[in-house]
């Protein structure tokens, strides 16, 4: 348990640092300006270290509800948060020379950084996905609501994390036949989608935690998640038929 907890505050505080890193981003953003979309601008190292800080702390604190063996857990976690700053760290280091951090195979560095990311990616997915099939294979624990907020989380996660791999299997797929400039634009249909199922495993057990702290009965606080998880279930479709009709 002792080792438990130090993993915990560890993966906290690496969280909280990805976090305070994308804000420091948004502020030389402010300062030096530039574009702020396209592959060459602040705005990455800005929104994925926000979201990848988020997503470490969230699924820390997450997985203390699902049933899975502690140092099973721990090391999980352990990958996790290093790949979290392998991937924050590359994108800042492209965006400070300069230069595009995903699909870039101009030079030999670049190309190094850039499949760096993307087996990064791919550890991303391995490591979150045991942690879904534990949530499935047991009962997740906590107040009410809070097992199916776990579950639904973790299923929309999954849809976010096969979103981001077809967003680089396609753009590599581009890249490697010299269309390199389409790689850059050909990930913009799926970002909403991305985007929008990252965040689940957060947001629904978030809110299962705080109408534990309300005065409803049990009955009408699992009401509230599912209708929440249904809620967001919708947005994730709608996402996914803009993605459908801009692919």
């Amino acid at each position: 348990m002792k080792i438990a907890r130090s993993v915990d505050r560890l993966c906290h505080a690496t969280g909280l640092f990805l976090v305070l890193s994308a804000l420091v981003h948004l502020v030389v953003f402010a300062v030096d300006g530039g574009p702020w979309d396209g592959p060459v601008s602040w705005r990455k190292p800005f929104t994925f270290g926000l979201s990848f800080g988020l997503t470490l702390i969230a699924i820390t604190w997450v997985t203390s509800y699902v049933r899975v063996g502690a140092r099973l857990r721990a090391v999980l976690l352990l990958v996790f948060a290093t790949d979290c700053v392998v991937e924050v760290g590359g994108i800042a280091l492209q965006a400070w020379r300069r230069v595009p951090s995903h699909l870039n195979m101009e030079t030999p560095f670049d190309t190094a950084v850039s499949m760096t990311l993307a087996v990064g990616g791919a550890i991303l997915v391995v490591v979150l996905t045991l942690f879904a099939v534990a949530s499935f294979r047991h009962r997740p624990t906590g107040p009410a609501g809070m097992p199916l907020a776990v579950r639904s989380g973790f299923a929309v996660l999954l849809v976010g994390l096969a979103s981001g791999a077809a967003m680089i299997a396609r753009g590599v797929v581009l890249t490697r036949t010299g269309h390199q400039e389409a790689a850059y634009h050909s990930t913009a249909p799926l970002k909403p989608l991305h985007g929008v199922s990252l965040h689940a495993v957060l947001v629904l057990p978030l809110l299962a935690w705080l109408l534990s702290r309300s005065p409803w009965s049990e009955r009408t606080r699992r009401r509230i998640v599912a209708t929440a998880v249904g809620c967001y279930a919708a947005a994730v479709a709608g996402a996914g038929v803009w993605a459908v009709l801009t692919y």
